[in-house]
């Protein structure tokens, strides 16, 4: 399902700032090489993760789901010149080809790449979060969530990739393993009173969570 008209995604795409040489050599490789290129950040989501991430300036960055570097670098853009941005991909093929990316950024001593499951690795981690972005295996979503809401002081942002997932939460009735889980995820935050949040129709559904108490 097209959840947002072509033409008003590539029109969105040309009025908003361009991607510079090095995310745009990820974008090209991910989409020549990976099996599963869609799964890549955007030009106009990483854009957006870039924003929120200088306006925050934070010192500690999670992010759940690396690929091939794509978001990891986008928000590493707003970081604190002292901060760190942690990242977890499972798969070790996409973790060393993110890892080649990393070494020719300008921030390849900020950034610390995990290879693992997620799970496992975030409570190893012994940090304050600033910043989380979570764009991993759905079905793992609400375990994030309860984990890491409980890590992070209030006023802080965690923001979750696919909440539309690709328009399958639309139809009725949901099918699939994943969408189902999405929707699971959704109606759990939908519930939740400790935060804010705001459900964005950018590329395939973000959803922005802070903290309240």
């Amino acid at each position: 399902m097209e959840i947002i008209n072509p033409a008003a995604e590539k029109y969105v795409q040309l009025h908003s700032s361009a991607t510079n040489v090095l995310l745009q050599e990820i974008h090209d490789y991910t989409h020549q090489y990976h099996p599963e290129p869609h799964m890549l950040s955007g030009p106009v989501q990483g854009k957006f993760l870039s924003m929120v991430s200088r306006m925050i300036k934070p010192k500690r960055i999670l992010e759940i789901g690396t690929l091939t570097g794509y978001s990891s670098l986008c928000l590493a853009e707003g970081l604190d010149p002292m901060g760190v941005l942690h990242t977890i991909e499972l798969r070790s093929e996409d973790a060393s080809i993110a890892q080649q990316f990393f070494d020719k950024s300008p921030f390849k001593q900020q950034i610390h790449l995990h290879v693992g499951n997620a799970h496992e690795i975030i409570p190893q981690l012994k940090e304050k979060w600033d910043l989380i972005f979570v764009d991993a295996e759905k079905t793992g979503y609400i375990n994030y969530y309860d984990t890491l809401i409980n890590m992070i002081q209030p006023g802080i942002f965690m923001l979750f990739d696919n909440v539309l997932f690709h328009g399958e939460v639309l139809q009725a009735p949901i099918k699939g393993k994943s969408a189902m889980a999405i929707q699971r995820f959704n109606e759990h935050i939908q519930k939740e009173e400790r935060v804010d949040k705001v459900m964005l129709s950018v590329r395939d559904g973000i959803m922005i969570i802070q903290k309240l108490f």
